[in-house]
């Protein structure tokens, strides 16, 4: 009776190892995709003089020797974005902006286009 309780066990020790090492890489692989959101690009094509609003964060470019900013691991805007430039007028683009897309500022305009072109 205790071989045939080893000859069960093992097999059923296999199982349940194999079953908490699947459970284990799926919570790295989940962990792993939300810790990093991503980084949002914002691009200065233009002489500079703009803000950005994303909903949650202001970033302003002043000049244009300032091609633009990269905001770490901020992942999709809430919303839509506006560009507010310095001579008063403001453009709006359609949100949520995701990471795979770039913010492009240029002389007044501003426009979107995937990341890394």
């Amino acid at each position: 009776m205790d071989q045939l309780t080893r000859q069960v066990s093992v097999p059923a020790r296999a199982a349940r190892l194999a079953a908490c090492s699947l459970l284990g890489a799926a919570l790295v692989v989940g962990l792993s995709a939300c810790s990093d959101a991503g980084d949002l690009q914002i691009v200065n094509e233009g002489p500079g003089g703009f803000t950005v609003l994303t909903g949650d964060e202001n970033v302003t470019i002043e000049t244009e020797a300032e091609a633009g900013v990269v905001i770490l691991d901020y992942g999709c805007t809430p919303g839509d974005v506006t560009v507010r430039f310095a001579a008063g007028h403001e453009v709006v683009l359609a949100g949520p902006v995701c990471p795979d897309t770039a913010i492009v500022v240029g002389d007044g305009t501003a426009r979107l286009r995937p990341a890394g072109e």
